[in-house]
């Protein structure tokens, strides 16, 4: 079976190279879709070095430009195309020009968690459980038939770089299973039911600004979802815009006094801050954050956006 793999993050890298993987003579990866760079994607990552180490053609993508895409793809003729990890819709004439169709990937739980940044989404509303799921790509978002879903569960302690392992782990081992049940002819589509489909909206920077008059778990929810791979959750001092990579929350009942924003302990680097709901331990931050005891950090309406 011939596939082209398209993909241009961190995500992409590592299942392309577990395809490549795959003990099966039937798999026949010849060509890889990529990106030399990327502007948005906080995990962007080009396939070419490993399409190059492994000796397979590569088309490097401009912008959204489908029709020299769709040129190259004639040329290599592929049983099924593999779309993991890609910031636009597919048109018409490249969804229909592999036999098996393109096969794309969502980390939700399809058909619920349709849209962008889910993983991110997931761990910002406190989600207990996700999912890895296949798909066979319409021209809609997120919305053709299953392939393969797998749930998967979520932690308190996940942050976004181990939750993006847990479903990396899980995409290969469905990968294992489905690509020789498509070598084959052996695999089942599973209509979408659209009564029980749901959306997340993409995100802006300003939803990673920190409400300090935000509960401390909503906060720390929000600090886990954003930190890296991603852009991080940040707030402002003196001027200067700090990002804060990891925090937790704090257990000292005896904390209780304080208004919401403000610093009531600095300690071995560790600083707590009162939310409005419970207090908030700022473990990893930027290093050029000089905070001290009775500061008080601005809440979200000085900047003249409305509470979310």
């Amino acid at each position: 079976m011939k596939i082209v793999f398209m993909g241009c993050v961190k995500f992409s890298l590592m299942t392309l190279d577990h395809l490549l993987s795959i003990d099966n003579s039937q798999i026949d990866v010849v060509g890889v879709v990529t990106r030399e760079r990327s502007s948005f994607n906080a995990d962007f990552k080009s396939l070419i070095p490993l399409a190059e180490e492994n000796n397979i053609p590569y088309f490097v993508a401009e912008e959204n430009d489908q029709s020299a895409m769709l040129n190259w793809l004639k040329s290599v003729s592929p049983d099924v195309v593999y779309c993991f990890g890609w910031s636009y819709l597919l048109k018409e004439p490249i969804l229909k020009l592999p036999r098996l169709g393109v096969v794309g990937y969502h980390p939700a739980s399809l058909p619920q968690n349709r849209g962008r940044h889910p993983i991110i989404w997931a761990l910002a509303l406190g989600l207990k459980e996700t999912g890895s799921t296949f798909f066979f790509m319409d021209e809609e978002a997120d919305s053709g038939d299953i392939l393969s879903q797998k749930l998967i569960a979520i932690e308190d302690s996940d942050d976004a770089a181990m939750l993006y392992q847990k479903l990396v782990d899980a995409a290969c081992e469905q990968i294992s299973t489905f690509t020789p049940q498509l070598i084959a002819g052996d695999f089942k589509r599973v209509a979408q039911d659209e009564s029980k489909a749901s959306y997340w909206r993409k995100r802006t920077k300003e939803d990673g600004r920190i409400d300090w008059e935000r509960p401390a778990q909503d906060i720390h929810n929000l600090v886990r979802a954003l930190t890296r791979p991603y852009v991080g959750a940040h707030f402002d001092s003196n001027g200067e815009e700090i990002k804060v990579w990891k925090t937790e929350i704090d257990s000292d009942d005896q904390i209780k006094d304080g208004e919401p924003g403000e610093i009531l302990k600095v300690e071995r680097g560790v600083i707590t801050v009162k939310c409005g709901e419970g207090c908030l331990n700022l473990i990893d931050y930027d290093s050029r954050c000089s905070l001290k005891f009775g500061d008080h950090l601005q809440l979200r309406e000085s900047y003249g956006h409305s509470r979310i």
